[in-house]
């Protein structure tokens, strides 16, 4: 598992390193995100579900 974010070839590793691609990515921990920051996305991703779900309610009444 330790090879899991290995590039598999040269031009993969120097995109990344170029365009500054997190290779760890998966392993960000969101609990080190600080509190605005951490009720943003919570607001921000509930908005857009709560939005998602009005317009499927409301296309269903219609």
């Amino acid at each position: 598992m330790k090879d899991e974010n290995k590039p598999f070839n040269d031009v993969i590793d120097h995109f990344n390193k170029i365009e500054g691609n997190a290779a760890n990515l998966a392993k960000t921990n969101i609990k080190k995100l600080s509190k605005p920051l951490k009720y943003f996305g919570y607001f921000t991703i509930g908005s857009i579900s709560l939005s998602i779900l009005l317009i499927i309610i409301l296309n269903l009444l219609n």
